[in-house]
């Protein structure tokens, strides 16, 4: 305030704020971003004054300045694709660069970019997962290329080893504040729900009567611990017709961008993801990338981060047990967001529920309260889909599972790069292309679709309306024949005869 009365810089006039929409003196974020950056002090030369450092390519895609971009440049150096545009892009100088470590470095060792003279803001992003993704020795070589004076701030979910060995390489006698919100939403908000299955078959079972059956309507994420235990999911509600895309870590990043963008926009209503691919929850003494074989993504920097919103999440289920307690709070934090209302049910064996009590213990902290309430429904009333389930689950192997990872990479490479370029001239076309369509490696019997009203449960069958399959568009030809065909049509047209020709 002191340099802002130095110089004489007036405050910005109170506009119509653009979450209460009343005229009033509120700053939404950006245009106080908008204020700092232009508002410091006389016109100096066009130079890039803020860098912004993030784990993974597409925390750095989302919109920073939605509301000022008129007034503030932003460059995306994150995709390793895009490096001779980037340098053009560069040369403008922005008045910020947000990108991963390693591409950051790779542009200021090739001299595409350069802050030793104009760096005032450093900002860290999940400074908790950088250390996890492996970005440590980048880190420490990018510091080097910076200016002694700037200001940094680190942001991260949680305080581990990793965010104090980074604050202590990045920070100068820093000041922490700590947000003293509650970590999730209330009861009224956030319904919170437990239901123990005795076997495996029976997680199978239930989460077949709740998609199919309606019982859980509008969009909702599925979590498992691995990413077979995904694409097992998957092709398990194929046999059903139950749509779902899963997010993978292996697949382009176009790709992982458009299952977000169009799962936001209602194309389809289930997900399936990992820790690992929505949250950036990594195993302690884990990096990235060297997991399990049949875990393992081939991009280091993939995962959509838990700074991606999704929005309008209805349910949030973990057909899987979280393996820690942030674990969980990360994925219910998907749901209930902006005071829309929103339910978490979780998946439990009889092994698990040691695991699960810990859970709740530290979520109810000093409330004496249960924070996880069980589930009620009774699992008699769907034993006669149980031989469906069986038959579903046996269908599902190792190799068909292997099978449909291949496919859907080979498929997602070929929209990503060979159409490309057609997608950028016909961008309409691009909404049409799904992810969420059957890969079918498995032998899918069409029975297993329909559902009979005499396997509904007597409670339901008022309530329940299963989809009904969309009847295909017969062709023109077929059409035209049933039409002349008496025997179908019962319609009989009497040809009119051609007068015969009269010899001279």
């Amino acid at each position: 305030s002191a340099h802002w009365a130095a110089t004489e810089v007036a405050w910005p006039q109170p506009r119509r704020c653009q979450r209460c929409s009343l005229r009033r003196g509120c700053i939404t974020f950006p245009s106080l971003l908008t204020f700092v950056l232009l508002q410091t002090g006389p016109a100096v030369e066009q130079a890039v004054r803020g860098l912004v450092l993030v784990p993974t390519k597409e925390l750095a895609r989302q919109p920073l300045t939605a509301y000022c971009a008129r007034d503030i440049r932003v460059a995306d150096v994150s995709a390793a694709e895009d490096s001779a545009s980037q340098r053009a892009v560069l040369m403008e100088k922005p008045d910020i660069v947000v990108g991963t470590p390693s591409r950051i470095l790779n542009h200021l060792q090739q001299d595409s970019l350069t802050l030793r003279d104009s760096l005032e803001l450093l900002v860290v992003d999940e400074a908790d997962l950088l250390f996890s993704f492996g970005f440590e020795e980048e880190l420490k070589s990018l510091l080097c290329h910076l200016p002694r004076i700037y200001q940094a701030l680190l942001m991260s979910a949680t305080f581990n080893e990793d965010v104090q060995a980074l604050k202590e390489l990045v920070l100068h006698n820093p000041v922490t504040l700590k947000l003293q919100e509650s970590q999730l939403p209330g009861p009224d908000q956030l319904k919170q729900f437990q239901v123990v299955c005795e076997t495996e078959e029976d997680k199978f079972l239930l989460l077949y009567a709740l998609l199919k059956l309606s019982l859980i309507r509008g969009k909702s994420l599925l979590f498992v611990n691995t990413l077979e235990r995904s694409y097992r999911l998957r092709l398990f509600l194929e046999q059903f017709g139950i749509p779902a895309c899963v997010l993978n870590g292996d697949l382009p990043l176009r790709s992982r961008c458009h299952i977000i963008s169009q799962f936001n926009q209602g194309f389809y209503d289930c997900v399936i993801a990992t820790d690992t691919e929505v949250l950036g929850a990594l195993v302690k003494g884990k990096r990235r990338g060297k997991g399990p074989k049949g875990d393992r993504a081939s991009d280091p920097e993939a995962g959509v981060a838990r700074g991606i919103d999704f929005h309008h999440v209805c349910a949030v289920l973990n057909f899987d047990l979280p393996p820690t307690p942030e674990a969980y709070i990360h994925r219910a934090g998907r749901t209930a967001r902006a005071n829309n209302p929103g339910m978490v049910l979780t998946f439990v064996l009889p092994a698990e529920q040691s695991h699960l009590d810990t859970i709740e213990e530290l979520l109810c902290g000093e409330n004496e309260a249960p924070v996880l309430l069980p589930y009620q429904f009774r699992m008699e009333e769907i034993e006669g889909f149980r031989y469906r389930c069986r038959d579903a689950m046996r269908s599902v192997t190792k190799q068909a599972i292997r099978e449909a990872r291949l496919k859907e990479i080979k498929e997602e490479l070929l929209h990503s790069e060979r159409l490309k370029t057609y997608f950028e001239d016909n961008p309409r076309d691009l909404q049409l292309l799904r992810h969420d369509l059957p890969l079918h490696p498995a032998v899918v019997k069409p029975h297993l679709g329909h559902v009979p009203d005499y396997l509904v449960p007597p409670a339901l069958r008022g309530l329940v309306h299963p989809p009904k399959k969309r009847k295909k568009l017969a062709s023109k030809k077929a059409k035209k024949a049933r039409t002349r065909n008496p025997l179908r049509s019962f319609r009989h047209r009497e040809e009119r005869r051609r007068p015969t020709a009269v010899p001279p």
